[in-house]
Parts: structure tokens; C-alpha cells; sequence
């Protein structure tokens, strides 16, 4: 619900006043007070101000409201992009200095092979509930960018030899599959958990098998 919707349904409820009521008296469809309510439509001009006008409210506060939250909303949006471009710059930094620097070895390499792992495991635990693609492009789209740049700079045998298409395909399997690893865990373990339910259940019977104890 949108800040002008809910104040409008606020302040009409604080009145006592029902949608039908107030439709009546701002001389307003029902249907056009609904929609207002639903978000469904923002009330401009004429409208809105003979619904301020019954609900006796300042058209003018409500505007300047709205406007208010939506610069806010930008910004944070402006705040996150900037976070993830950050991130990713970050992310392709690492993974590259371990594998494509000139002064990579095999030492670092590996140590390359488990941040292109942990990193992003680390990531996905973080955001269980973003769909697997959602987070992969959020936080790997460095990594794509960083392939392709590689494969027209370098080519494809270098990037492969070096370990860095292998880290940046492990990084992104786990940024993507992520969900599906979790989900096999649970159902394996509640697998296990009920046949070892089930067996205690028949030992329990074995145990105290009423027929022992008859005659």
C-alpha cells in the first residue's frame, strides 16, 4: 500500500467512516475509492482533493509525503548498486590476483579454488531466501563480465590453464545452486530422521511386546 492509499484509509477508519460512506459524500465512485485503497490507482487533482476535503486532511502534506519517500527509496537504491558493483570489483579482484596474476603459483591458486567456493557459499547463506538466479546476477555478474573480458583479452586456453574459468564457473554453480544443495541436505536429513524414528518406534514394540507377558 502506497503512502497516499494508506493514509487516506487511515484517516477514513479513524472517522468511521465505510468506503461506501466515504464515496458518498466525496461524491466519488465506490469503485474509484477501492482502487485507491488497493494501490491500485493514485488519486490526482480533483479527486484527491475532495477526498482530502471529507477526510479533512492537507492534499498538499500528502504529496510532499509521497515525494519524500520515493527520493528516499532512490537513494537506497542508488546506496545498493553502488554496494554491488563495489562488491562484485572486489570479488573479480580476488579470484584474478590468485589465478591470472603473473605471479600466481600453485599455492595461491588453490587458496583461489576455496575463496571461489566459501565466498560465495558465504553470500548464499546470507540471502536464502533470493531465488538462485536473482543472486547470481546481484552478486556474480562481475564474474560473468570478468570471463568475457578474459576470453577476448586472453583467450580461452589461458583463462582455463591459469584456474580462473574453473573458479569463476565454481563461484557461480554455488551462487546459482545454492538453494538446491540446501534442499537435498534437508530432505536427505529428515530421510534420516524418520527411519530413525521408525526403527526406535519398532524397538520400543520389540521391547514391550505384550504377548512376552501373557500366562
Amino acid at each position: 500500500m502506497n503512502p497516499i492509499a494508506k493514509k487516506i484509509s487511515e484517516k477514513r477508519k479513524n472517522k468511521g467512516l465505510t468506503q461506501e460512506e466515504l464515496a458518498k459524500q466525496a461524491k466519488i465512485n465506490l469503485r474509484t475509492i477501492q482502487r485507491i485503497e488497493n494501490s491500485e490507482s493514485q488519486p490526482r487533482g480533483t479527486t484527491l482533493n475532495l477526498i482530502c476535503e471529507v477526510l479533512e486532511i492537507d492534499p498538499k502534506e500528502l504529496i510532499s509525503k509521497e515525494n519524500s519517500i520515493r527520493e528516499n527509496k532512490f537513494g537506497i537504491k542508488i546506496i545498493n548498486g553502488l554496494f554491488l558493483l563495489t562488491l562484485n570489483l572486489i570479488l573479480m579482484g580476488i579470484i584474478g590476483f590468485l589465478t591470472l596474476d603473473s605471479n600466481a603459483n600453485i599455492n595461491s591458486r588453490f587458496g583461489g579454488y576455496l575463496l571461489s567456493f566459501f565466498l560465495p557459499f558465504f553470500i548464499f547463506t546470507q540471502t536464502k531466501k533470493m531465488r538462485g538466479m536473482d543472486r547470481m546476477l546481484k552478486f556474480g555478474f562481475g564474474y560473468i563480465v570478468y570471463f568475457i573480458l578474459v576470453m577476448v583479452i586472453y583467450g580461452f586456453p589461458t583463462g582455463f590453464v591459469t584456474g580462473l574459468f574453473p573458479c569463476l564457473l565454481i563461484s557461480l554453480s554455488v551462487l546459482y545452486f545454492g538453494n538446491e544443495f540446501i534442499k537435498d541436505r534437508e530432505k536427505h536429513y529428515t530421510s534420516n530422521s524418520f527411519h530413525s524414528t521408525q526403527s526406535a518406534r519398532d524397538e520400543t514394540k520389540v521391547k514391550f511386546n505384550p504377548s512376552d507377558y501373557r500366562g
